[in-house]
Protein backbone atom coordinates (compact mmCIF):
# COMPACT_ATOMS: atom_id res chain seq x y z
CA UNK A 1 0.00 0.00 0.00
CA UNK A 2 1.37 3.37 -0.94
CA UNK A 3 1.21 5.91 1.84
CA UNK A 4 1.74 9.61 1.39
CA UNK A 5 2.91 12.24 3.82
CA UNK A 6 4.78 15.46 4.26
CA UNK A 7 8.14 15.31 5.95
CA UNK A 8 10.02 18.22 7.43
CA UNK A 9 13.78 18.29 7.26
CA UNK A 10 16.37 20.77 8.39
CA UNK A 11 18.71 22.17 5.77
CA UNK A 12 21.49 24.52 6.85
CA UNK A 13 19.43 25.68 9.80
CA UNK A 14 16.28 26.38 7.79
CA UNK A 15 13.15 24.28 7.39
CA UNK A 16 12.06 23.03 3.99
CA UNK A 17 8.95 21.04 3.13
CA UNK A 18 9.28 18.09 0.82
CA UNK A 19 6.47 15.89 -0.42
CA UNK A 20 7.36 12.28 0.22
CA UNK A 21 5.97 8.85 -0.58
CA UNK A 22 7.00 5.40 0.57
CA UNK A 23 6.00 1.79 -0.04
CA UNK A 24 5.81 -0.58 2.88
CA UNK A 25 8.12 -0.63 5.88
CA UNK A 26 11.90 -0.54 6.14
CA UNK A 27 13.68 -3.58 4.77
CA UNK A 28 17.19 -5.01 4.67
CA UNK A 29 20.16 -2.64 4.26
CA UNK A 30 20.51 -1.28 0.72
CA UNK A 31 17.46 -3.21 -0.49
CA UNK A 32 15.20 -0.31 -1.46
CA UNK A 33 15.18 2.34 -4.17
CA UNK A 34 14.93 6.09 -3.72
CA UNK A 35 13.95 8.69 -6.31
CA UNK A 36 13.92 12.49 -6.37
CA UNK A 37 11.59 14.05 -8.91
CA UNK A 38 12.41 16.89 -11.27
CA UNK A 39 10.68 20.27 -11.42
CA UNK A 40 6.95 19.69 -11.85
CA UNK A 41 6.92 16.52 -9.76
CA UNK A 42 4.40 13.74 -9.91
CA UNK A 43 1.29 14.49 -11.86
CA UNK A 44 3.09 16.33 -14.68
CA UNK A 45 1.59 13.76 -17.09
CA UNK A 46 5.03 13.67 -18.67
CA UNK A 47 8.56 12.65 -17.71
CA UNK A 48 8.18 12.57 -13.91
CA UNK A 49 5.12 10.37 -14.22
CA UNK A 50 7.06 8.07 -16.54
CA UNK A 51 9.80 7.70 -13.92
CA UNK A 52 7.20 6.95 -11.26
CA UNK A 53 5.67 4.33 -13.55
CA UNK A 54 9.10 2.67 -13.66
CA UNK A 55 9.13 2.50 -9.86
CA UNK A 56 5.70 0.93 -9.86
CA UNK A 57 6.77 -1.61 -12.48
CA UNK A 58 9.73 -2.59 -10.30
CA UNK A 59 7.50 -2.90 -7.24
CA UNK A 60 4.92 -5.01 -9.05
CA UNK A 61 7.23 -7.38 -10.91
CA UNK A 62 10.38 -7.40 -8.77
CA UNK A 63 8.96 -6.77 -5.31
CA UNK A 64 11.22 -3.75 -4.81
CA UNK A 65 10.19 -1.20 -2.19
CA UNK A 66 10.80 2.46 -2.92
CA UNK A 67 10.68 5.96 -1.51
CA UNK A 68 10.43 9.22 -3.41
CA UNK A 69 10.74 12.92 -2.71
CA UNK A 70 9.32 15.90 -4.57
CA UNK A 71 11.58 18.89 -3.80
CA UNK A 72 9.71 22.08 -3.06
CA UNK A 73 12.35 24.07 -4.93
CA UNK A 74 15.55 23.79 -6.93
CA UNK A 75 17.77 24.34 -3.90
CA UNK A 76 16.36 21.19 -2.29
CA UNK A 77 17.68 18.72 -4.87
CA UNK A 78 21.01 17.94 -3.23
CA UNK A 79 19.48 17.79 0.25
CA UNK A 80 16.81 15.38 -0.97
CA UNK A 81 19.43 13.11 -2.54
CA UNK A 82 21.46 13.16 0.67
CA UNK A 83 18.39 12.40 2.75
CA UNK A 84 17.68 9.25 0.74
CA UNK A 85 21.34 8.20 0.59
CA UNK A 86 21.59 8.48 4.38
CA UNK A 87 18.94 5.81 4.92
CA UNK A 88 20.34 2.35 5.59
CA UNK A 89 17.61 0.53 3.65
CA UNK A 90 18.08 2.48 0.40
CA UNK A 91 20.81 1.26 -1.95
CA UNK A 92 19.96 2.88 -5.30
CA UNK A 93 18.90 6.51 -5.76
CA UNK A 94 17.57 8.13 -8.94
CA UNK A 95 17.56 11.79 -9.85
CA UNK A 96 15.07 12.72 -12.58
CA UNK A 97 16.26 15.40 -14.95
CA UNK A 98 19.42 16.99 -16.36
CA UNK A 99 19.25 19.65 -13.67
CA UNK A 100 20.45 16.99 -11.17
CA UNK A 101 23.76 16.44 -12.96
CA UNK A 102 26.08 18.39 -10.66
CA UNK A 103 24.24 17.56 -7.44
CA UNK A 104 24.03 13.81 -7.99
CA UNK A 105 27.68 13.65 -9.08
CA UNK A 106 28.78 15.23 -5.80
CA UNK A 107 26.45 13.16 -3.64
CA UNK A 108 27.59 9.96 -5.38
CA UNK A 109 31.18 10.81 -4.45
CA UNK A 110 30.14 11.45 -0.85
CA UNK A 111 28.27 8.13 -0.58
CA UNK A 112 30.56 5.59 -2.31
CA UNK A 113 28.68 2.63 -0.84
CA UNK A 114 25.40 3.61 -2.51
CA UNK A 115 24.47 3.51 -6.19
CA UNK A 116 23.01 6.43 -8.12
CA UNK A 117 21.42 6.89 -11.52
CA UNK A 118 20.42 10.13 -13.22
CA UNK A 119 17.89 10.35 -16.03
CA UNK A 120 18.97 12.91 -18.65
CA UNK A 121 22.38 13.29 -17.03
CA UNK A 122 24.43 15.90 -18.90
CA UNK A 123 27.20 13.46 -19.72
CA UNK A 124 30.65 14.78 -20.59
CA UNK A 125 32.71 12.00 -22.15
CA UNK A 126 35.92 13.87 -21.31
CA UNK A 127 35.24 13.45 -17.59
CA UNK A 128 35.15 10.29 -15.51
CA UNK A 129 31.88 9.37 -13.84
CA UNK A 130 31.97 8.26 -10.20
CA UNK A 131 32.14 4.44 -10.16
CA UNK A 132 28.77 4.25 -8.41
CA UNK A 133 26.86 6.53 -10.82
CA UNK A 134 25.03 5.64 -14.03
CA UNK A 135 24.25 8.38 -16.55
CA UNK A 136 20.98 7.66 -18.37
CA UNK A 137 20.57 9.46 -21.67
CA UNK A 138 18.06 9.41 -24.50
CA UNK A 139 18.38 10.24 -28.16
CA UNK A 140 15.47 12.67 -27.99
CA UNK A 141 16.49 14.13 -31.32
CA UNK A 142 15.67 10.84 -33.06
CA UNK A 143 12.10 10.63 -31.78
CA UNK A 144 11.67 14.36 -32.34
CA UNK A 145 12.78 13.94 -35.96
CA UNK A 146 9.97 11.47 -36.56
CA UNK A 147 7.23 13.63 -35.03
CA UNK A 148 8.69 16.56 -36.96
CA UNK A 149 8.31 14.55 -40.15
CA UNK A 150 4.69 13.81 -39.24
CA UNK A 151 4.09 17.51 -38.68
CA UNK A 152 5.78 18.43 -41.95
CA UNK A 153 3.75 15.91 -43.91
CA UNK A 154 0.37 16.77 -42.36
CA UNK A 155 0.49 20.57 -41.97
CA UNK A 156 -2.01 22.40 -44.15
CA UNK A 157 -0.40 25.83 -43.71
CA UNK A 158 3.27 24.87 -44.05
CA UNK A 159 3.80 26.54 -40.66
CA UNK A 160 4.38 24.48 -37.52
CA UNK A 161 5.61 25.38 -34.05
CA UNK A 162 7.93 24.24 -31.29
CA UNK A 163 7.61 25.32 -27.66
CA UNK A 164 10.33 24.40 -25.20
CA UNK A 165 10.35 24.74 -21.43
CA UNK A 166 13.74 25.83 -20.10
CA UNK A 167 16.09 26.92 -22.86
CA UNK A 168 18.91 24.43 -22.37
CA UNK A 169 21.12 21.99 -24.31
CA UNK A 170 18.75 19.11 -23.55
CA UNK A 171 15.62 20.82 -24.87
CA UNK A 172 17.63 22.07 -27.85
CA UNK A 173 17.97 18.39 -28.80
CA UNK A 174 14.19 18.13 -29.10
CA UNK A 175 14.09 21.33 -31.14
CA UNK A 176 16.94 20.33 -33.45
CA UNK A 177 15.50 16.91 -34.19
CA UNK A 178 12.01 18.30 -34.75
CA UNK A 179 13.18 21.04 -37.10
CA UNK A 180 15.31 18.55 -39.04
CA UNK A 181 12.36 16.16 -39.39
CA UNK A 182 10.00 18.90 -40.55
CA UNK A 183 12.47 20.14 -43.16
CA UNK A 184 13.43 16.65 -44.34
CA UNK A 185 9.81 15.77 -45.00
CA UNK A 186 8.69 19.21 -46.20
CA UNK A 187 11.41 21.68 -47.22
CA UNK A 188 8.78 24.39 -47.71
CA UNK A 189 7.60 24.29 -44.10
CA UNK A 190 8.49 26.99 -41.57
CA UNK A 191 9.11 26.22 -37.89
CA UNK A 192 8.24 28.82 -35.25
CA UNK A 193 10.26 28.43 -32.03
CA UNK A 194 9.63 29.77 -28.53
CA UNK A 195 10.82 28.98 -25.00
CA UNK A 196 9.00 29.54 -21.73
CA UNK A 197 12.11 30.71 -19.87
CA UNK A 198 15.69 30.04 -18.82
CA UNK A 199 15.17 28.48 -15.36
CA UNK A 200 13.56 25.30 -14.10
CA UNK A 201 10.33 27.20 -13.48
CA UNK A 202 9.84 27.25 -17.26
CA UNK A 203 8.74 23.61 -17.00
CA UNK A 204 5.79 24.37 -14.71
CA UNK A 205 4.00 27.37 -16.22
CA UNK A 206 0.89 26.28 -18.16
CA UNK A 207 -0.28 29.89 -18.53
CA UNK A 208 2.95 30.74 -20.37
CA UNK A 209 2.61 27.63 -22.50
CA UNK A 210 -0.88 28.65 -23.54
CA UNK A 211 0.24 32.22 -24.29
CA UNK A 212 3.09 31.03 -26.52
CA UNK A 213 0.88 28.49 -28.29
CA UNK A 214 -1.89 31.00 -28.99
CA UNK A 215 0.74 33.31 -30.48
CA UNK A 216 2.09 30.60 -32.78
CA UNK A 217 -1.39 29.52 -33.85
CA UNK A 218 -2.18 33.18 -34.60
CA UNK A 219 0.93 33.29 -36.82
CA UNK A 220 -0.44 30.45 -38.92
CA UNK A 221 0.91 27.34 -37.23
CA UNK A 222 -1.55 24.46 -37.28
CA UNK A 223 0.63 21.98 -35.35
CA UNK A 224 2.80 22.67 -32.27
CA UNK A 225 5.25 20.25 -30.65
CA UNK A 226 6.04 20.97 -27.02
CA UNK A 227 8.93 19.80 -24.84
CA UNK A 228 8.02 21.73 -21.74
CA UNK A 229 6.70 19.51 -18.96
CA UNK A 230 3.69 20.93 -17.11
CA UNK A 231 3.96 24.09 -19.23
CA UNK A 232 2.77 21.97 -22.14
CA UNK A 233 -0.64 21.54 -20.55
CA UNK A 234 -1.27 25.12 -21.63
CA UNK A 235 -0.33 24.20 -25.19
CA UNK A 236 -3.03 21.53 -25.22
CA UNK A 237 -5.56 24.00 -23.85
CA UNK A 238 -4.72 26.39 -26.69
CA UNK A 239 -5.01 23.58 -29.25
CA UNK A 240 -8.51 22.77 -28.03
CA UNK A 241 -9.60 26.40 -28.05
CA UNK A 242 -8.18 27.12 -31.51
CA UNK A 243 -9.20 23.74 -32.97
CA UNK A 244 -5.58 23.04 -33.95
CA UNK A 245 -3.14 20.23 -33.25
CA UNK A 246 -0.44 19.69 -30.65
CA UNK A 247 2.23 17.01 -30.33
CA UNK A 248 2.84 15.58 -26.88
CA UNK A 249 6.14 14.61 -25.29
CA UNK A 250 7.65 11.94 -23.03
CA UNK A 251 4.36 10.01 -22.62
CA UNK A 252 1.28 9.49 -24.77
CA UNK A 253 -0.58 12.74 -24.03
CA UNK A 254 -3.70 12.05 -26.10
CA UNK A 255 -5.93 12.37 -23.04
CA UNK A 256 -4.88 16.00 -22.55
CA UNK A 257 -6.79 17.06 -25.68
CA UNK A 258 -8.50 14.12 -27.41
CA UNK A 259 -8.83 14.76 -31.12
CA UNK A 260 -6.22 17.52 -31.01
CA UNK A 261 -3.07 15.52 -30.19
CA UNK A 262 -1.59 14.53 -33.53
CA UNK A 263 0.94 12.20 -31.87
CA UNK A 264 3.39 12.17 -28.97
CA UNK A 265 7.14 11.65 -28.87
CA UNK A 266 7.41 9.04 -26.15
CA UNK A 267 10.59 8.84 -24.15
CA UNK A 268 10.53 5.65 -22.15
CA UNK A 269 11.86 6.86 -18.83
CA UNK A 270 9.78 4.14 -17.20
CA UNK A 271 11.72 1.44 -19.04
CA UNK A 272 15.05 3.08 -18.18
CA UNK A 273 14.18 3.22 -14.47
CA UNK A 274 12.87 -0.34 -14.46
CA UNK A 275 15.83 -1.77 -16.39
CA UNK A 276 18.39 -0.19 -14.05
CA UNK A 277 16.52 -1.39 -10.96
CA UNK A 278 16.23 -4.91 -12.41
CA UNK A 279 19.94 -5.04 -13.22
CA UNK A 280 20.83 -3.69 -9.77
CA UNK A 281 18.66 -6.29 -8.06
CA UNK A 282 19.93 -9.19 -10.16
CA UNK A 283 23.62 -8.27 -10.15
CA UNK A 284 23.86 -7.47 -6.45
CA UNK A 285 27.47 -6.76 -5.48
CA UNK A 286 28.52 -7.19 -9.12
CA UNK A 287 26.42 -4.21 -10.22
CA UNK A 288 28.63 -1.60 -11.89
CA UNK A 289 28.33 2.15 -12.21
CA UNK A 290 30.69 4.61 -13.86
CA UNK A 291 28.95 4.26 -17.21
CA UNK A 292 26.42 5.86 -19.52
CA UNK A 293 23.30 4.07 -20.78
CA UNK A 294 21.82 5.57 -23.94
CA UNK A 295 18.31 4.79 -25.21
CA UNK A 296 17.26 5.63 -28.78
CA UNK A 297 15.14 4.44 -31.68
CA UNK A 298 17.15 1.25 -32.12
CA UNK A 299 16.21 -0.11 -28.69
CA UNK A 300 12.79 1.51 -28.35
CA UNK A 301 13.97 4.14 -25.89
CA UNK A 302 12.20 6.82 -27.93
CA UNK A 303 9.32 6.50 -30.37
CA UNK A 304 6.13 8.14 -31.57
CA UNK A 305 2.52 7.21 -30.88
CA UNK A 306 0.42 5.67 -33.64
CA UNK A 307 -2.56 3.79 -32.25
CA UNK A 308 -6.34 3.51 -32.30
CA UNK A 309 -6.70 7.03 -30.89
CA UNK A 310 -4.69 9.05 -33.38
CA UNK A 311 -4.29 6.88 -36.48
CA UNK A 312 -7.29 8.59 -38.08
CA UNK A 313 -5.30 11.85 -37.91
CA UNK A 314 -2.25 10.43 -39.69
CA UNK A 315 -2.75 9.08 -43.23
CA UNK A 316 -1.37 5.60 -43.85
CA UNK A 317 0.96 7.02 -46.52
CA UNK A 318 2.43 9.43 -43.97
CA UNK A 319 2.89 6.67 -41.41
CA UNK A 320 4.70 4.45 -43.92
CA UNK A 321 6.98 7.28 -45.00
CA UNK A 322 7.88 8.10 -41.39
CA UNK A 323 8.56 4.42 -40.73
CA UNK A 324 11.02 4.50 -43.62
CA UNK A 325 12.73 7.46 -41.94
CA UNK A 326 12.96 5.41 -38.75
CA UNK A 327 14.80 2.66 -40.60
CA UNK A 328 17.12 5.17 -42.25
CA UNK A 329 18.03 6.71 -38.88
CA UNK A 330 18.73 3.31 -37.33
CA UNK A 331 20.85 2.33 -40.34
CA UNK A 332 22.78 5.59 -40.16
CA UNK A 333 21.50 6.88 -43.50
CA UNK A 334 19.94 9.91 -41.82
CA UNK A 335 22.11 11.78 -39.33
CA UNK A 336 19.90 13.67 -36.89
CA UNK A 337 21.39 16.86 -35.41
CA UNK A 338 21.39 17.47 -31.67
CA UNK A 339 21.77 21.26 -31.69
Amino acid sequence: ILSFGIILITIAGSLTFLSCGKTGTSGAPNSEVGLVFDVGGRGDKSFNDAAYDGLQMAKDSLGVKYQYIEPSGGSDRESALRQLASQRDIGLIFGVGFIFTDDITQVARDFPNKYFACIDYSYDSTKTLPPNLIAIEFREEEGSFLVGAIAGLTTKTNIVGFIGGMESPLIKKFQAGYEAGVKYANPKAKVLVAYAGVTGDAFKNPAKGKELALSQYAQGADIIYHASGVTGLGVFEAAREMNKYAIGVDMDQWKEAPGHVLTSMVKRGNIAVYDIIKEWKEEGKNFKGGRAEVFGLRDGGVDFVYDQNNKQLIPESVYQKVESYRRMIIEGKIKVPTQ
